[in-house]
């Protein structure tokens, strides 16, 4: 099975429909990808929510452990763990019913993907939310 992601269209209203997104695997350290990533979404206006269980705060936001103990409604869940990882996250954030499933950036796995369009979610796979987010602005 291929992955499908949804048109740049579409990814442009899911970005300016939604507001707040958990950040899996978001890293307190200014060098790595997530922190530079999740920061310019902060900047664009987005609650971003660290989701780390190893570190307490991440740009100025107090971390969860895991996506279940976040409160509210979550509209995009963006996962910065490896491919081998997104089955496992998958399965969380099916129990939470968050509206999008995003795998930045060189992240895909077919499992993960048919798991979560066999419940009707909407899942972007291999894309960064920050590039995706200037383009369609």
């Amino acid at each position: 099975m291929n992955i499908t992601n949804p048109s740049r269209e579409e990814i442009g209203k899911i970005l300016k429909n939604s507001k707040r997104i958990a950040v899996v695997g978001l890293s307190d350290n200014p060098q790595r990808t997530s922190y530079m990533v999740s920061k310019a979404m902060q900047n664009a206006g987005y609650e971003i929510i660290p989701v780390n269980p190893v570190v307490d705060e991440v740009l100025g936001v107090k971390a969860v452990s895991s996506l279940k103990e976040i409160e509210g409604h979550v509209d995009i869940v963006n996962v910065f763990r490896r491919s081998e990882y997104l089955y496992e996250v998958a399965k969380e954030f099916s129990e939470i019913d968050a509206d999008v499933f995003w795998a930045q950036l060189g992240l895909e796995d077919d499992k993960t993907f048919r798991f979560l369009k066999e419940k009707d979610y909407t899942v972007i796979m291999d894309r960064c939310i920050k590039v995706e987010h200037a383009l369609t602005k």
